[in-house]
C-alpha cells in the first residue's frame, strides 16, 4: 500500500507555484477552506513512485513569514501548529529564478523553523534568456538542501523534482548565517521555556504573532504578552531588524553563484510595453478596446456552437413529444428538464470563451497592470489600490473576490469594497444579458465589424462599474474611520499565456457554471413546472369546460389555435400564474408582466435561473406546439392588452438593468455575512441593491417606451 506524504507549496506571489500545483496534481484536487478558517485551501495528490504518493497543499502565496494580510497569515499557522491537520512533513519553496535574492528571503525564514525543504528554482530558461545563469550545485551546497530547476511553463524539471520529494528526509544544514537570538535574548529564551522548543526562531515568531494562533490558550497568549512588555520587545523594529541581517546572510550566499550577464536589459522588454499599456491617457483607451474585443468574441464566437446546442436541446423536445407516451412524468422531463437545462448548457461557449480570455489576460501579466493604473482612480472613490482585485475579480463572480477583500487591512476600505463588489456584473449575469440582447439589439455591423451587440453588452459592463464606483463614493462619507491605507504590488514581466493553463480554467470555470448553477436550476425548473402546470382545481375545471364547448363548434385549425388559448389561459390560473399576478402590480410600472415577475422572484436564489425560468414558462406555455428555442418563444410572445411584443427595447433594456442592479444571488449574501460576522452589512446590501434597481428600470422604462 502507498505511503502519503504531505507537502506543502511556499512562495512568493507570481512565482509560479499554482502552476506548479497544478501540474502535479492535475485533475485529482479539490478545494475547501483551512480548518475554522475561510480562506481558500487547495489541495491535490500527485504520484511519486509506486509505493509513495504525496497530498499537496498550496499554500497562499507570500513575501515572509510575516503576514501583511489574513491569507498571508495561514501559512504560518499552518508551518507552526504540529496538529493543524495541513501540517507539512515536506516544504517545497518555490522561488523565481530571475529574482532570486528577494525570494530566498522567505525560503531562509522557513528554513530556519527546521522543516525539511526543497527548493525548486523555477522560470530558469526564462532567467537563461534574460542573462542570468544559476550554479545550482553550488547553491544546493551552500543551502545544504537539494535544489532542482525546473520549469513549471514549459513543463521541464518535474521529473528531477518528484526525485527529490520523495528522497528528501532531512532539515535544511546551513541556516546559520541569521543568528535571531541576538535580536531580543532575554524575551526569546523566555518564549523558548514556554514553549518547551530548542528553536529560536520558531520562539521569536510565536512572540511576533502568537495572537493569530489559535492553538495556544487564553493564559498562554497572556504570558506572551508579559514577556512582550517585560523585555520592551517592539514588533517591528525588530522584522526589520532581522530582514537587514537576512539579505545580508543572502548576500554572501548569492555571491558566486549568480551571474547576471543580462542585468541592465532583464526589464527593457516589459519596461518598453508598459510605457504605452499603463500609460496615462493611451492605457484607459487600450483597455476599453480589450473589452471590447472580448464583448465582440462573446457574441461572434459562440454563436455557431450556440445555435448547435439550442437545435439540439429542440430536437430532443420535439422528438421527445413524438414518441414518449403524452402524460405528466414526460412533460415534467421535456417541459421541466430539458427545458431548464437546455436554459444552461447553451451559455457554456460564452462562459468558457470569456474565461479563455481573462485567463490569457492574467497569464501574460496584463491584469496586475490594470490594477496598477486603476489604483489612483480607486483612492479618489473611497477605496484602495487593493480595492481593485476583489472588483475586477467580481467580473467572474462576487463570492471569492468579497472573499479576497481580506487583503485590504484597512477596516472601511474593505467593507466599502465588500458593499460594491456585487454590483460589478458577473459571470452569472451574462446569460441574462446575452438573451435580452439578442432580443432588443439588431445584429447589426457597424463600419463592417464592430458588433451593436458587442457594444450593448460592454455598455452593461460598464454601467455596473459606474454604479460601484458610484455608491463606492457615497459610502465613503456615509462610513466613518481614521485608518490610512496602502497599496504596494509588483508587476511581473511580461509572458506568453500558458495555453494548459487557459484550457483547464475553460474546463473548470464551465464544469463549476453548469454543476453548481445547474442544480439550482434544474430544481427550480422542476418547481417551476409543477407549479405551472397545476393550480386550483375549480378555475382548471372551468378552463376545460369552457373551450369543450367552444371546441365542438370550430374546424381542425381553430382547435389549434384553441390549444394554445387553452394552454395560455391555465398557465395564467396555475399557482405560478397566481404568484406572477399577485407582484404584478408592482413590476408593472418597469414594463414586466406577471411571467418576468416570476423570473424576478426564482432569480434571488441564482441570476441565471432567469434564463431556467423563461425555458420552463414559455415551454409550459406552448407546449409541444411550439418546438422552437426559447429565444424564439420570448421573441413571439405578445402583450394581451397591446398586442405589442413583450420584449421590446424598453422593457428589455428596463430588465437589464434591473439584473445589473439587484442582489439575486443567495451565496453572496452568505458569504457577506460570513466575512462581516453580522447580518448588518448583507441587509444593508440587499436593500439598497433592490432599491436601485427598481429605480434604474422604473425610470429607464418610462423614459424609453
Amino acid at each position: 500500500m502507498a505511503t502519503t506524504l504531505k507537502i506543502a507549496l511556499v512562495g512568493n506571489p507570481n512565482t509560479g507555484k499554482s502552476t506548479l500545483f497544478n501540474l502535479l496534481t492535475g485533475l485529482n484536487q479539490k478545494i475547501g477552506n483551512f480548518p475554522g478558517i475561510t480562506v481558500d485551501k487547495k489541495t491535490g495528490f500527485c504520484k511519486l513512485s509506486a509505493t509513495q504518493q504525496a497530498e499537496i497543499i498550496d499554500l497562499p502565496g507570500t513575501y515572509s513569514l510575516y503576514p501583511k494580510s489574513r491569507d498571508e497569515s495561514i501559512v504560518f499557522q499552518v508551518l507552526a501548529d504540529k496538529k493543524n491537520s495541513s501540517h507539512p512533513d515536506l516544504i517545497v519553496l518555490v522561488a523565481d529564478a530571475t529574482n532570486l535574492r528577494r525570494n530566498l528571503l522567505l525560503y531562509s525564514q522557513v528554513a530556519d523553523l527546521r522543516i525539511p525543504v526543497v527548493l525548486a528554482l523555477n522560470m530558469t530558461d526564462m532567467a537563461t534568456k534574460e542573462g542570468i545563469n544559476v550554479n545550482i550545485d553550488e547553491l544546493s551546497s551552500r543551502l545544504g538542501i537539494q535544489v532542482v530547476a525546473i520549469s513549471a511553463r514549459s513543463k521541464t524539471g518535474l521529473d528531477a523534482l518528484k526525485q527529490a520529494i520523495a528522497n528528501t528526509t532531512a532539515i535544511p544544514t546551513q541556516v546559520d548565517g541569521t543568528d535571531v537570538n541576538v535580536l531580543a535574548p532575554a524575551a526569546i529564551n523566555e518564549s523558548k521555556t514556554l514553549l518547551d522548543t530548542d528553536n529560536d526562531y520558531f520562539a521569536l515568531q510565536i512572540l511576533h504573532q502568537h495572537e493569530h494562533l489559535e492553538i495556544y490558550t487564553a493564559q498562554q497568549h497572556s504570558q506572551f504578552e508579559q514577556i512582550k512588555k517585560a523585555h520592551e520587545f517592539e514588533s517591528s523594529k525588530l522584522q526589520a531588524a532581522e530582514t537587514i541581517a537576512r539579505y545580508r546572510y543572502l548576500s554572501t550566499i548569492l555571491s558566486g553563484v549568480i551571474e547576471d550577464t543580462g542585468a541592465s536589459k532583464k526589464f527593457a522588454f516589459s519596461d518598453k510595453i508598459d510605457s504605452v499599456l499603463t500609460n496615462r491617457f493611451w492605457g484607459f483607451f487600450i483597455f476599453l478596446f480589450i473589452l471590447f474585443f472580448i464583448f465582440n468574441a462573446i457574441f461572434s464566437w459562440s454563436a455557431y456552437p450556440m445555435s448547435l446546442i439550442e437545435g439540439a436541446f429542440g430536437w430532443i423536445a420535439k422528438t421527445g413529444h413524438e414518441y414518449l407516451p403524452d402524460g405528466v412524468l414526460t412533460n415534467l422531463l421535456l417541459d421541466g428538464v430539458v427545458a431548464g437545462l437546455g436554459g444552461i448548457i447553451v451559455f457554456i461557449p460564452q462562459i468558457a470563451i470569456l474565461f479563455a480570455l481573462i485567463s490569457i489576460l492574467e497569464d501574460t501579466g496584463y491584469m496586475a497592470r490594470v490594477t496598477f493604473m486603476m489604483d489612483k482612480i480607486m483612492r479618489k472613490f473611497g477605496m484602495s489600490g487593493k480595492s481593485v482585485v476583489p472588483m475586477i475579480g467580481s467580473f467572474a463572480c462576487a463570492v471569492p473576490s468579497i472573499m479576497s477583500a481580506r487583503n485590504i487591512e484597512n477596516w472601511k476600505d474593505r467593507i466599502i469594497t465588500i458593499m460594491v463588489s456585487p454590483l460589478v456584473s458577473c459571470s452569472a449575469r451574462l446569460p441574462v444579458y446575452t438573451l435580452l440582447i439578442s432580443l432588443i439589439i439588431p445584429d447589426t455591423k457597424l463600419l463592417g465589424f464592430i458588433s451593436m451587440q458587442a457594444l450593448a453588452l460592454m455598455g452593461m459592463y460598464l454601467i455596473s462599474i459606474i454604479a460601484a464606483v458610484t455608491v463606492a463614493f457615497v459610502m465613503k462619507f456615509m462610513i466613518k474611520a481614521t485608518e490610512k491605507s496602502y497599496f504596494i504590488m509588483e508587476l511581473p514581466v511580461y509572458r506568453m499565456p500558458r495555453w494548459s493553463n487557459v484550457l483547464f480554467t475553460m474546463y473548470e470555470k464551465s464544469k463549476t457554471f453548469v454543476f453548481e448553477a445547474g442544480k439550482v436550476i434544474i430544481a427550480i425548473s422542476i418547481v417551476l413546472w409543477v407549479m405551472a402546470t397545476y393550480g386550483p382545481s375549480e378555475k382548471f375545471e372551468q378552463i376545460e369546460t369552457k373551450y369543450a364547448k367552444i371546441e365542438m363548434q370550430k374546424d381542425s385549425v381553430q382547435i389549434s389555435t384553441l390549444e394554445r388559448d387553452k394552454s395560455a389561459e391555465k398557465l395564467e390560473n396555475s399557482y405560478a400564474g397566481i404568484l406572477g399576478r399577485s407582484i404584478e402590480p408592482v413590476i408593472k410600472p418597469l414594463g414586466f408582466d406577471w411571467k418576468i415577475g416570476i423570473a424576478l422572484i426564482t432569480s434571488f436564489a441564482a441570476r441565471e435561473a432567469f434564463v431556467g425560468t423563461m425555458a420552463t414558462i414559455y415551454s409550459v406555455d406552448n407546449g409541444e406546439e411550439n418546438p422552437g428555442t426559447i429565444r424564439d418563444k420570448m421573441r413571439e410572445a405578445r402583450n394581451p392588452e397591446t398586442g405589442l411584443p413583450v420584449f421590446t427595447f424598453a422593457t428589455g433594456f428596463a430588465l437589464m438593468l434591473f439584473y445589473a442592479f439587484a442582489m439575486q444571488c443567495m451565496s453572496t449574501v452568505a458569504v457577506v455575512y460570513r466575512e462581516t460576522k453580522s447580518w448588518k452589512w448583507p441587509l444593508i446590501q440587499t436593500v439598497y441593491m433592490t432599491a436601485m434597481a427598481y429605480v434604474a428600470s422604473l425610470i429607464a422604462y418610462q423614459f424609453l417606451k
